[in-house]
């Protein structure tokens, strides 16, 4: 059998403790740290203490074979609050980035470094984005240059999670001009180090309890063992891109590798928020009253409430099949993080959008938390990729697998030999099973249910 949806006792769990911790230590406070625009290191303390801001905990939900327990954990926490959950999880982008690029050695002295322990928290950034790039990764304009035995980075990055505050940067930089963006690398950037500018903290239209900043670097000399990989394997890296160049093929870089990776945890965080819309806007549908019943009675209510419902549920199940296909090790050769992160952050705004119709003058004022979770999604159709880029990738991804079938032909099957030939719906157990029936008058029923008890497929 390979799909179930029950969740094991573990992930239940996890979604239970999760949604506990945002129900009672997240909305309580969103508004405050959303209207205040504090970071809110209370909050992370105590998700600390729960062990939800812990490199330990993210090491044990992308461990997860499912490839579930990661996007449940976010959907909860996203539920509660996205600009407090953005705080608590913004390490985790740094992590992932670690742990595809570096070294044993380097992930295990850097990702503690990323989080810090309780009573002693720690911050990092994932510092990817400039100015003139945005999301397209290949106008990256920071540059390495190698010195001796250090690293010498200069560039300009802008909407940085954590950026200049962080005690862990991490940073891409062009270091082979020939190869553009093929030839970038990434480098742990400890904050303070000399030429580090946080150069504004950035004001936000949502998510407001998150850090995001404009950072440059001048001159910023790191040593050698803060090139994420090591010499040795930049070098490697950087000779097959070369060759793939003078062939013609393509090559891929860490920096795209990451973000395919992290999209299906965009996705959930933006599920959080199209989930908490609807549930509050259904709930203020059933209880207001207009023209002597339930407004939720008109169908110009409860119908885009019924499709929202189901387009948030599509997009989960898109979510968790590219969370899956990411922990199984399965390509997205068809764009399926891309497609989940697109569905997602498109039904966010929309839910959160409906919302305030539903709900009319009093959406559009701050008694109700649905105007801050409307500006909250708008941030998931922009950062990690617009939906403009998702779409790009999508197609892109198609056209490439164009004549292939769809995944679950083109996966290589599970069960062995005996589920091959005796499975549901081969013809051996077809003709089999149609015998069977075609003797079912002449045959004692014990003996006939023994037979169709048989011819049962393997599970």
């Amino acid at each position: 059998m390979t799909f179930d949806l029950t969740p094991t006792a573990a992930q239940h769990d996890l979604a239970e403790r999760a949604h506990e911790f945002a129900r009672d230590c997240l909305r309580p406070v969103a508004s405050h740290y959303d209207q205040a625009q504090e970071f809110p290191w209370p909050v992370l303390e105590e998700a600390a203490k729960r062990g939800f801001y812990s490199p330990l905990f993210y090491r044990d939900l992308i461990g997860d074979p499912t490839g579930l327990s990661l996007p449940m954990f976010m959907e909860e926490l996203f539920w509660g609050c996205a600009g407090i959950g953005l705080a608590i999880v913004m390490p985790a982008l740094a992590l992932s980035a670690i742990g595809q690029a570096a070294t044993p050695e380097q992930m295990l002295q850097w990702a503690p470094e990323c989080f810090g322990t309780p009573g002693d928290l720690k911050l990092a950034a994932l510092a990817i984005s400039e100015p003139e790039g945005g999301s397209d990764v290949r106008n990256l304009r920071t540059r390495a240059v190698r010195d001796g035995d250090d690293w010498v980075i200069d560039g300009h990055k802008m909407w940085i999670g954590n950026g200049g505050i962080a005690d862990v940067h991490v940073v891409n930089a062009v270091v082979d001009e020939q190869l553009g963006h093929r030839g970038q690398a990434l480098f742990v950037v400890p904050g303070g180090t000399p030429g580090l500018e946080l150069v504004r903290k950035l004001d936000k239209l949502g998510c407001r309890a998150s850090h995001t900043a404009e950072l440059k670097f001048n001159n910023v000399r790191v040593p050698m063992a803060n090139l994420l990989g090591g010499p040795e394997k930049l070098e490697h890296a950087l000779a097959k891109r070369r060759e793939a160049a003078r062939s013609g093929g393509r090559s891929g870089s860490v920096t795209l590798g990451t973000f395919e990776q992290t999209r299906p945890m965009v996705a959930a965080q933006a599920l959080g928020i199209a989930r908490a819309a609807m549930e509050y806007m259904t709930s203020y549908a059933t209880r207001r009253e207009a023209f002597g019943a339930p407004i939720i009675d008109n169908q110009g209510i409860a119908f885009p409430i019924a499709d929202l419902a189901t387009r948030i549920d599509a997009a989960r199940l898109l979510t968790w099949r590219a969370s899956w296909m990411a922990a199984q090790g399965v390509p997205f050769e068809r764009g399926e993080g891309s497609m989940a992160k697109l569905a997602a952050s498109e039904v966010a705004v929309k839910a959160t959008e409906r919302a305030i119709q539903t709900m009319g003058g009093w959406g559009y004022i701050t008694d109700h938390p649905v105007e801050k979770w409307y500006r909250d999604a708008k941030l998931y159709t922009i950062f990690e990729g617009t939906s403009e880029i998702q779409r790009i990738v999508i197609s892109h991804a198609l056209g490439a697998a164009e004549g292939r079938p769809p995944l679950h032909v083109d996966l290589e099957p599970s069960g062995g030999p005996l589920n091959k030939a005796f499975g549901r719906g081969t013809e051996v157990r077809t003709r089999a099973a149609a015998a069977a029936l075609n003797m079912r008058d002449r045959v004692p029923g014990p003996v006939m249910k023994a037979a169709l008890k048989f011819l049962r497929p393997p599970r």
